[in-house]
């Protein structure tokens, strides 16, 4: 028996159906949704890494489902470059494409920094986590810049308190700031670098670990000092517009850990 060739004229389509629970749906879309990408860096003009993708549309009460195969079509290309143009016109798309007044669009992806050791200068690479989001929202246009970065910091009682030495930990501190003009990551990774009690490098030889001891040692911080000091430098920032600062310092000595955060909207 042969079976009669379906097309998309012929098949149902029961996501285009009407729904009639009167509900809304603010986000629907797909997430972890992995691609080629080609962002834009300081160093080198670019680098070429892996994104894990998130896209959602809002979806009104009068409307079944979404069509969740266009959310891919719309990347599916040989390498998609990150800028802020592509942010927009990738958001403009979805709405068009998907009958849907907002959109929302996330990339996060691996970023690597050649950073060179204090005193042998031995390079390495550095990796940070990076997640760029824009959203198209009642006809307003936001585009967010996410960073993760590992810093030291060392305690400032513990240094006070004790006879030998200090504790300290590796703290990570993740930024996130919305941008009235473009911003290089090089320079939201520099920004919390130097306010942590040392950075934090890929390789170190022993001269550079004498080192690195020794400056986190006279430059003890509490998770307090280091958002604040982070949100000194962010306010005083035109092209940035709104920020959340966090740190968390995994701690040495406790087994949990401590945090601190800091949310601003210079609009208000």
């Amino acid at each position: 028996m042969t079976l009669p060739r379906m097309t998309t004229e012929t098949l149902p389509d029961i996501q285009n159906m009407g729904d009639s629970r009167g509900i809304a749906i603010n986000k629907v879309g797909i997430k972890k949704f992995r691609l080629p990408v080609y962002v834009q860096d300081q160093q080198h003009k670019g680098q070429h890494t892996v994104a894990e993708c998130s896209m959602y549309v809002n979806l009104p009460c009068d409307f079944k489902g979404t069509h969740m195969s266009r959310f891919a079509e719309i990347l599916n290309t040989d390498e998609f470059a990150i800028t802020l143009q592509s942010l927009k016109d990738t958001l403009l798309k979805m709405t068009q494409l998907l009958d849907a007044r907002d959109a929302y669009l996330e990339l996060s992806f691996c970023y690597f920094i050649k950073k060179t050791a204090p005193v042998s200068g031995i390079a390495s690479m550095m990796d940070y986590k990076v997640t760029l989001m824009g959203e198209l929202v009642d006809g307003r246009y936001a585009v967010f810049v996410k960073t993760v970065v590992p810093v030291t910091s060392l305690c400032p009682c513990s240094k006070e308190i004790s006879r030998y030495g200090a504790h300290n930990q590796r703290s990570y501190v993740t930024v996130t700031v919305e941008l009235k003009k473009f911003v290089w990551i090089e320079e939201i990774i520099r920004i919390i670098e130097q306010a942590g009690s040392c950075e934090v490098y890929g390789i170190l030889k022993r001269p550079d670990e004498k080192y690195v001891t020794e400056k986190a040692y006279e430059n003890p911080k509490f998770v307090e000092d280091i958002v604040r000091d982070i949100a000194v430098r962010l306010n005083a920032d035109e092209r940035i517009i709104a920020y959340e600062i966090e740190s968390e310092n995994v701690e040495s000595i406790h087994n949990h850990s401590a945090i601190a955060v800091i949310t601003r909207d210079k609009r208000k």
